[in-house]
Order: structure tokens, then C-alpha cells, then sequence
């Protein structure tokens, strides 16, 4: 269900509409009539092009068809002002974080804030994720060859996230298996701005957003959400558009990983003409959310018309799926998804001969139906494609009926974490915490180390501050 495409790399997804312009100015000159997008937020070419024809685009950097080692980074700038996120993290400090990244990277590398849905969390190899301190984020590895992600035992300083990474990858000729190991080999090459793990990372849920068409930003703004069914953006509509973001003084579009776009910053008294500029093309800005939720495969026309009958027979039986995500794709183990369902096509049996069998699937689910557990539960395996509908329709009953009672859990816990007394010792300076259970393992504290049986030269991991500087204060969970 792959296609290789060449890919033109748009670092975090954002770019400007002067770059975006030179893009799709490039490939028309190849005599291309669309542009298409990617699920780690690149540009795909919608057909092949020789090396030659490449290599003029000097600002461009493309990848070709058969190339491996280059990978897009993957941000939820796209979500910054317009959705649910954590309070320090903007969209001027995105663009900040983005520069920092300069060489190629390897590795995938998502920068992401937990806060929102629309972008993964977990499906990069390197996941730095916002955490509630300012500037200092998890970090989530799994390495190429990892059956398991695993957390960074240290937060990373916005200003070293480059570092961190470039470093991780000059050590992968190490072939390091732990990340225990990785941790002492990045501490061995670089002097970063650690910060102690004084809380696990808590992922709220979110339903999934409904990201199309024209919404208020504050009083006086709105964005502007655009996805075309295809993923065949008309290069002539892209080159208009970007000039109207011009005028309007617009310095960044974004790309989701739904194959769509979003402009954000649009002006009230310029609403009008955008609205008009999109009636004047025939735009359809208001899809369903069954069809928005949905990720495919690009240049996949077996799996858009699997798509399109599913879709179908949920509008024909006034189905809802609001807050649920879906995703089509081929069996592979090492597929890392970030929907609530799968529908995953298994591989044709070796036949002799001409005789023919038909495609069967399976049916997987996110853990409570949240892609963000990282864990799937098989629902059904190898039935026909007929019996799909049915069986959507079915979990997504599920989820439904769950959800109430999820939501009510979730009080309850809540309710018996405000009556949990917790004692730490805290760092007068900087309020940093020193919680027993977790140690300190930026200078090789272990966990459950009791604060009295530190050494006495012990210092506060962020401001330096002695042992002494510390005060036992009870917190409320």
C-alpha cells in the first residue's frame, strides 16, 4: 500500500509563503499540476523526478524516491494559539526551537506539546515532549531496531534539544541497547542544562479536533483550515493563496500530519475575501469529521476507495465518530500508529498459479481508544472487507458507551490524588524538587535514595545551590 515519492523537506511543517510559493513555482516548472502532503509534515511530489531535474532547486532540500537517512522533523506549531497547550510553549518559541536544527537529521524527531491532539507524540524516533516547567521537556527515545520506547531520565533544556539529538546520533555506531547507556554516553560528550524528572509525564485526553475551515482566533484574527479529500493540492490555488497571505501580512503556513494545512493569523476585515477567494475556486471547507479523521497512505488509490466505502456506510447509518481517528495500512510489525483504530491489511498469501483470494484485515484499537497509550489491542483478524462497516461501527460504539465512564473514573482518581500527601524536599532558589522516589540521576542518585543519606556536596541539578538550601515540604496529589 506504499508508494515512494520525492519529498521536499519542511522542517516542523512550517514554513513561510514565499517558500511555499518557490516551491510549488519548482515543481510546476517540472511540469506538475499538484503538490501533496505528507504524515511527518513534508511536501510529496505526485509523481517521480529524475536527479537531474532536482538538482537545480538549489533552496529546496528534496529527497529523492529510494533515498533513506533523511527524515523530516515533526512540531505541533500547527496547534500553537488555535488548540488546547501548555502555557510556555508559543508559536514565536516553536520557530525559536526550529532554528536550532541545521543539519539532516537521521533520525525522526518530533517537538511536541501534549496538550494537543492533532500532532503524534510518539512516533518519532527521538519525542522531545513539553513538560509544565518552563523550557524544559521529556525526552522519549526509540531507537531504529527498539522493540520499546523508553523516557530520557533527565528533562532537556530547550536550548540543547539540537545537541541532545546531534549527540544521540553520532553515538548510534555505539549501538547502544539501554538508556541507561545512552544517557552516560550523552553525558560523557556534553555539558547540557539537565533538569531532574520530578514527575511522570501526564498526557490529558483530548477528543480529536475538528481542523477545517474558517475559526476565530481571540477578537480580532481567525485561522483557516483547508483539506482537500485527494491530497492533491492545485499548484495554481497554493501560488494564489500564498500572495493573499502576503498582502495580509501572514508570515507562516502550517502542515498537519492529516495531509491538510492550516493558515493562522487571518485578519477579521480580510475574512470576506478570503471567503470569497475560496467560493471563486469551488473550495469545500466544511468535510464531515468522518472524513477528517482518517489517515492513509499517499498515492494510494485502493486505500482512499476503502476509505471512501467506509465512510459511505457510516453517513448511510448516521454514524458518529467524533473524537475517534482511523488510519489504513498494510501489516507490518514495525508500524507505529497514533489513531484510535487500524484497519490493517494483511499480506496475500504466495499463490500458484492464477487462482485469486480475497484481501482480509484486521481491526486494532488504541488502548481506551487514546493513541497516546502506545498500546493496541487486536479486535479482529482476517475478515473480508464487507464485514468492516459493521464492525466500526461496532467499536466505535464502544468508545461511546466508555467514554462516560472513563471521564467518571478520571474524577475519581482526581478526587483520591488531592488526598495524597506527598513529602519532597525542595530547592529554595529554584523550587526544584528532590523526590526520594525518583532520585536524582543527573548525578547518579539512584531512586528511593533517602534525602538525609545524600552526600554533603550534593547541589540543586539547576541552580547549584548547596544540600543545605533544601526545605521538606509536603505537596498535595
Amino acid at each position: 500500500m506504499r508508494k515512494q515519492l520525492n519529498r521536499v523537506i519542511v522542517k516542523g511543517g512550517v514554513l513561510s509563503p514565499g517558500e511555499l510559493k518557490y516551491i510549488c513555482e519548482s515543481v510546476e516548472s517540472l511540469g506538475q499540476k499538484t503538490i501533496s502532503f505528507g504524515s511527518r509534515q513534508d511536501i510529496l511530489l505526485p509523481k517521480k523526478v529524475k536527479k537531474e531535474d532536482l538538482s537545480q532547486f538549489d533552496k529546496l532540500r528534496v529527497v529523492e524516491a529510494d533515498e533513506v537517512g533523511i527524515e523530516n522533523i515533526v512540531s505541533s506549531y500547527v496547534c500553537a494559539d488555535i488548540f488546547p497547550s501548555t502555557s510556555w510553549l508559543t508559536g514565536d518559541r516553536y520557530l525559536y526551537i526550529l532554528e536550532q536544527f541545521r543539519s539532516k537529521s537521521t533520525l525522526k524527531i518530533n517537538i511536541t506539546d501534549p496538550k494537543q491532539r492533532l500532532v503524534p507524540l510518539f512516533t518519532g524516533h527521538i519525542n522531545f515532549i513539553a513538560s509544565e516547567h518552563e523550557d524544559y521537556w521529556y525526552l522519549y527515545i526509540r531507537l531504529p531496531g527498539w522493540d520499546e520506547i523508553k523516557m530520557y531520565p533527565a528533562l532537556i533544556y530547550t536550548w540543547d534539544l539540537d545537541k541532545i539529538e546531534t549527540t544521540i546520533e553520532h553515538i548510534l555506531k555505539e549501538e547502544p541497547e539501554t538508556i541507561e547507556t545512552i544517557f552516560e554516553l550523552v553525558n560523557d560528550a556534553l555539558d547540557a542544562n539537565n533538569r531532574t524528572v520530578d514527575k511522570p509525564l501526564e498526557v490529558p485526553f483530548y477528543p480529536f479536533p475538528y481542523f477545517e475551515g474558517m475559526n476565530k482566533i481571540g477578537s480580532d484574527k481567525y485561522w483557516l483550515g483547508l483539506y482537500w479529500r485527494n491530497n492533491k493540492y492545485d499548484i495554481s490555488f497554493l501560488k494564489e493563496m500564498c500572495e493573499l497571505c502576503s498582502e495580509n501580512k501572514i508570515g507562516k503556513i502550517s502542515i498537519t500530519p492529516w495531509k491538510s494545512f492550516i493558515v493562522k493569523g487571518i485578519p477579521r476585515e480580510s475574512k470576506l475575501i478570503w471567503e470569497k477567494f475560496l467560493g471563486k475556486r469551488g473550495i469545500n471547507v466544511r468535510h464531515s469529521m468522518l472524513e477528517l479523521n482518517w489517515h492513509l497512505p499517499v498515492a494510494n488509490k485502493e486505500a482512499l476507495n476503502l476509505k471512501k466505502y467506509l465512510v459511505a456506510n457510516f453517513d448511510q447509518n448516521d454514524i458518529s465518530t467524533y473524537g475517534l481517528t482511523f488510519a489504513i495500512t498494510n501489516y507490518s510489525k514495525a508500524s507505529y500508529y497514533f489513531t484510535s483504530i487500524v484497519v490493517q491489511k494483511n499480506k496475500q498469501p504466495e499463490m500458484i498459479g492464477n487462482f485469486l483470494t480475497r484481501d482480509t484485515y484486521n481491526l486494532l484499537y488504541a488502548k481506551d481508544f487514546d493513541p497516546n497509550t502506545r498500546q493496541y489491542i487486536m479486535h479482529v483478524q482476517d475478515v473480508d472487507k464487507v464485514e468492516l462497516p459493521g464492525l466500526l461501527m461496532e467499536l466505535s460504539q464502544l468508545y461511546f458507551d466508555d467514554l462516560g465512564s472513563e471521564k467518571e473514573d478520571e474524577k475519581d482518581t482526581e478526587v483520591k490524588k488531592e488526598q495524597i500527601e506527598l513529602e519532597v524536599y525542595q530547592c529554595q532558589d529554584c523550587f526544584t524538587i528532590y523526590d526520594e522516589a525518583y532520585g536524582d540521576i543527573t548525578q547518579n542518585i539512584a531512586a528511593e535514595t533517602l534525602f538525609t543519606e545524600l552526600p554533603e556536596n550534593y547541589e540543586c541539578p539547576l541552580c547549584e545551590a548547596p544540600k543545605s538550601n533544601f526545605e521538606k515540604v509536603v505537596l498535595v496529589k
